[in-house]
Parts: C-alpha cells; sequence; structure tokens
C-alpha cells in the first residue's frame, strides 16, 4: 500500500542536511546587507524597483514547487497582503534589521485585516483571514468544526520540511479587540521555525493546524482569546506571551485520537507572560486563564516561565458550553516551575482544571526532541530547527 505520509517523513530525514547548510550568520549578514546573502537570494521591497518583486506572495509564487532550498530577503517596510507557502521544499523569509536578536525592534511588517465572520450564512473557515499561511493544500490548513476539527484527506502529503522566518511581524489588524478568529498565522503539515518574529492579533492569533510542527525562539505572541491553539505541536521558547485583554485562555488546544500514542500541545518553555501595556495591566489583574481545553484531548504546559499579576489564580478552566464542560482526566493542562505573581499555589490546587508538575511529570515533554514527531507518529528529526539562531 502507498503511505504518503510515510514517504513524505522519509523525505523529510533525507533532505533536512541540505536545508541546514546555511549557517546563522550568513543569513544575519544578509539581513544587513543584500550583498551578503547566498547566491539566489530573492529581494523583496515595497519601494525599491530594483528589487525582484514588489510583494512576497509574488516572491513565492515565482519559486519552483520543488524540493530546493530557497531564500528571500524582505526590505524594510509595510506589506498590506496574504502570504501563502505550499512548496514543499525548505523556504527561508529574511526580514531586514540592523537588530537580529530583538523582535521589538523589526522593520518589515506584513499586515492584513480580516476575521473569520459568518455573512454569508455559511461558515468561512478561519484560515481565510490568517495573514501567512504554510500548508500543502487548502484542505490541509482548515480549521474545520467539532472535536477532531477538518477531516483532512488521507492522500494529503505533507508540505514545507523546513520553513523559516526571521525578525518579521506578521499582524491581523481586523479589530482591536477580540472579534472572531483573525489569524497571524496558520501551519499545517509542515515543519516551520520562527526566531526574533511577532505575531499580533487579539483571537486566535497562532493556529497550528494537524501534523504542524512549529517552533518559536524570542519571538512576540500577542492575543487576547485562545490565541495559542490547534491539533499540532508548538514549542514556545524565550518568548515573549503578551495579554492584550483576557477572554477564554491564552492556549486552547483540540488532541486527535490516534493510532499512536502522540504530544501533540503547545508548550512555553523559559517565557514571559505579561499584560502587553501598562495601561491595560491594571484592568486585567487576575482575569487571564492560562488555557481552556478545546476538547478533551488539550495538551499545554507552561514551564520555567514568569507570569505576572494578569493570570487567573486558578491557572487554567474548564471550557463550558450549554452546561457541559470539556475538561477530562485525559485533560493535560499543567505548568512546571512557573514563577511571579501571578502562580497561586493554593490558587491551583483549588482545581482540578490546573496541574503542577513535578521534574518526574515534566521529563517526557522537557525538550523539543520529546515533542516533536513525523506523521506516522515517529520521533522527528528536527535539524530543520535553527539551532543557532
Amino acid at each position: 500500500m502507498f503511505r504518503p505520509q510515510f514517504w513524505a517523513s522519509v523525505l523529510l530525514n533525507a533532505l533536512l542536511a541540505s536545508a541546514a547548510s546555511i549557517p546563522s550568520s550568513r543569513y544575519r549578514s544578509c539581513q544587513g546587507s543584500q550583498r551578503a546573502c547566498p547566491e539566489g537570494t530573492l529581494v523583496v521591497s515595497a519601494y525599491d524597483p530594483k528589487a525582484d518583486f514588489s510583494t512576497v506572495q509574488d516572491a513565492i509564487l515565482s519559486l519552483p514547487h520543488d524540493n530546493s532550498s530557497q531564500t528571500i530577503l524582505i526590505l524594510a517596510g509595510k506589506y498590506t497582503e496574504q502570504v501563502n507557502v505550499t512548496r514543499p521544499g525548505p523556504v527561508t523569509l529574511l526580514g531586514q534589521t540592523g537588530h537580529v536578536t530583538d523582535a521589538s525592534k523589526n522593520l518589515v511588517t506584513i499586515n492584513w485585516a480580516q476575521a473569520n465572520h459568518d455573512s454569508t450564512g455559511q461558515s468561512v473557515d478561519n484560515v481565510f483571514g490568517s495573514v501567512l499561511t504554510v500548508a500543502p493544500t487548502l484542505n490541509a490548513s482548515y480549521t474545520g468544526s467539532g472535536p477532531t476539527g477538518f477531516a483532512v484527506p488521507e492522500d494529503t502529503p505533507f508540505g514545507s520540511i523546513d520553513f523559516r522566518a526571521y525578525n518579521i511581524d506578521f499582524t491581523n489588524t481586523w479589530a482591536d479587540f477580540s472579534d472572531g478568529p483573525a489569524h497571524a498565522l496558520s501551519f499545517s503539515r509542515a515543519n516551520g521555525g520562527f526566531y526574533y518574529c511577532g505575531f499580533y492579533s487579539y483571537q486566535d492569533t497562532v493556529y497550528v493546524g494537524k501534523l504542524g510542527n512549529a517552533y518559536f525562539h524570542k519571538s512576540i505572541i500577542a492575543g487576547q482569546t485562545d490565541f495559542l491553539y490547534g491539533f499540532g505541536t508548538a514549542w514556545i521558547q524565550s518568548s515573549d506571551i503578551l495579554l492584550r485583554n483576557c477572554g477564554g485562555g491564552i492556549t486552547a488546544w483540540k488532541g486527535t485520537n490516534t493510532t499512536f500514542e502522540n504530544k501533540y500541545g503547545v508548550y512555553i518553555v523559559d517565557s514571559s507572560v505579561r499584560a502587553a501595556n501598562a495601561s491595560i495591566a491594571p484592568d486585567i489583574v487576575g482575569s487571564c486563564p492560562l488555557g481552556r481545553p478545546w476538547n478533551e484531548l488539550h495538551r499545554s504546559i507552561f514551564a520555567k516561565s514568569y507570569e505576572d499579576a494578569s493570570i487567573d489564580p486558578e491557572g487554567y478552566i474548564d471550557w463550558i458550553i450549554d452546561g457541559v464542560g470539556r475538561l477530562s482526566n485525559k485533560t493535560f493542562q499543567a505548568e512546571y516551575r512557573t514563577f511571579g505573581p501571578g502562580f497561586n499555589a493554593t490558587g491551583r490546587a483549588s482545581t482540578n482544571a490546573s496541574r503542577v508538575l513535578t521534574a518526574k511529570e515534566y521529563a517526557p515533554y522537557d525538550s523539543p526532541a520529546k515533542v516533536f514527531l513525523t506523521p506516522d507518529g515517529q520521533p522527528g528529526n528536527i535539524d530543520w530547527i535553527d539551532w543557532h539562531a
């Protein structure tokens, strides 16, 4: 029997060596000067007529749909467009900057303003409003509804084996409050790393869909309602989680039943969870839950992270609809060695929605190598993560 998912994972392992051949130092030099870019780098500028393209999407569409490694340098500016990446080969997006290790000083913004609103009487999927979508097909990117979401066809291929973005802000400016799902990022059936990037919206900011493996390093993720959600696996390392207000929870994950044990979920590690600014901070003290179960197989862990006074004393909450909760003994809403005014040991102990882990309980989840999987449930090759960034 032909198993496209299996062969996709084989292909992934075979090609990652070439994807990792360009060192981070070369990328950083390119971000400061076009003359230092790898050979073949495409240049995008909304202002410079000498650039190869004026939009990021046109640059993406020019790339061959194959397994070759491709690099795109985006010059400083604001780009109002949606970006959609479907190609299987490695793609690297570099944002021009003089501050490669500071996401708060990014000079490149990709902006779009759209939310999921049912204005026609028929359901519109969340993906259509996303600023950046990385997925091999439209079907692969659908969120869908119900406990298992959209039923992605069995023969859907795996997408990008190594997508990378550096020093780029992705902002969905539909509204300055929660007004329906408004993705900054939709990421499914692909491997990808985001380094010193910013993701800004209010509701459902970052979506990591089925078979998505997404790694975030020293990035900024801002939102209000369920703004880290999905089916796949996200590892958020040394980043800033900014609360623009409180609604629902920070995390909302849907685990899916599989024929193998999985570790799908979101892991926030060595990070800071706090009010987005001094103006909103007094209004949300003790009001922001860490998360709620999108279905009973939700898994999220805040580990070794700072939590400010915005966090609900109970930590996590249940998601109750029509008087029925989604929390069960299969739900994994947890913390490990979190600290700061937002951690309240008495409050956590007062509810069955939150778990405080011991070192032994956290050990199976304590590194990316232990949680990222191949499509057939095997431990993943994580060479697509830029450990030098």
